[in-house]
């Protein structure tokens, strides 16, 4: 089933008939006693509150949060923001939707992305680290995950395509590193680079609501990430084992302290650039990622981040407009 309306393209008074993703609902009960359906919907372009009023026990039986439902309801201005006001609601089932309607998704061609991900990895010139590469790029069922993955929940790259994007980007600065850093193993921090966060796509499920799986919250994208490595380092004759013990020190010891989850602390120069490499790409993002969702209003600052603890500037980079004579002010 083709969606017809996307979330931001609602205004208020509108009927609305259309496939949405429940993010999260929750029964309860209103002032007057009686119960009503709260729901929070989710497509590509955001997310928005709906209630239901009317049969809300009932209704609530049908679907449970992550399925994808059609609803029937009219917008409404509430605390200036807009509703969905419900009157009845029912699930899909998965084969009649497209995945990719419903969950934010990296602004980058994906298969562009792989592409140059491949070609960067075609420069390592170790036989054994690009043998290795090259078994990962070549088994087409991590390189499905690979492209779709999300690289965190919410932190930072949390949406589809989101873990390809990110490690590009800290492949493509680790590569200009290498360039600036002659003493470093350019192999090694490249592959490195590119199999930090491979782990990923066992530790998040993504094919509707992003969310660690058992695997992500029993064991964690390090040592997911190490076990892949091993499997396939197990299968390329000669490997040797001192290039096996450096490489995955890197992907223990990437998060940098053993208080962000890193077994190990880095110990190896090729270590310490993928770990602050690694950190850079993904604060840089989130910043960005909080900036774009706090809005252009008329304020130059966005709300508090609590994660960062700080309010975060929005206007960097931007220039004053020039004053009468045509010089900046």
């Amino acid at each position: 089933m083709m969606k017809q309306i996307y979330l931001k393209d609602i205004k208020v008074g509108e009927k609305v008939t259309d496939l949405f993703l429940v993010t999260d609902k929750n029964l309860a009960v209103s002032q007057k006693g009686t119960p009503y359906l709260s729901i929070r919907l989710r497509d590509r372009t955001g997310n928005m509150e709906a209630r239901v009023w009317e049969n809300a026990e009932d209704l609530n039986r049908l679907f449970a949060s992550g399925d994808i439902v059609e609803i029937r309801g009219r917008a409404v201005s509430f605390r200036n923001a807009i509703q969905l006001s419900i009157s009845n609601i029912r699930r899909i089932d998965d084969g009649d939707i497209e995945p990719a309607d419903y969950s934010p998704s990296t602004a980058y061609d994906i298969d562009d992305m792989f592409d140059e991900l491949e070609r960067i990895a075609d420069t390592v010139t170790s036989p054994h680290l690009r043998a290795l590469l090259q078994s990962i790029f070549r088994d087409d069922e991590l390189v499905f995950a690979l492209k779709r993955a999300p690289a965190a929940k919410g932190m930072h790259h949390s949406y589809i395509g989101g873990l390809l994007e990110h490690t590009l980007s800290v492949t493509k600065l680790l590569d200009k590193a290498a360039e600036h850093y002659r003493t470093i193993s350019r192999d090694m921090l490249l592959t490195g680079g590119i199999l930090h966060d491979i782990g990923k796509i066992y530790e998040l499920s993504f094919k509707r609501l992003i969310d660690y799986t058992d695997q992500g919250r029993l064991i964690g994208h390090i040592v997911l990430g190490v076990e892949l490595v091993n499997r396939k380092i197990e299968g390329i004759e000669g490997f040797p084992e001192q290039l096996a013990l450096e490489l995955r020190h890197i992907l223990l010891s990437h998060h940098g302290v053993l208080e962000y989850g890193s077994p190990k602390r880095p110990k190896t120069p090729e270590a310490v650039i993928v770990n602050m490499i690694d950190d850079m790409d993904a604060k840089v993002n989130a910043f960005q990622g909080f900036i774009d969702s706090a809005g252009d209003n008329d304020s130059d600052w966005t709300p508090y981040h609590r994660l960062f603890e700080r309010f975060i500037y929005k206007r960097s980079g931007k220039e004053e407009p020039p004053d009468s004579d045509g010089t900046p002010s």
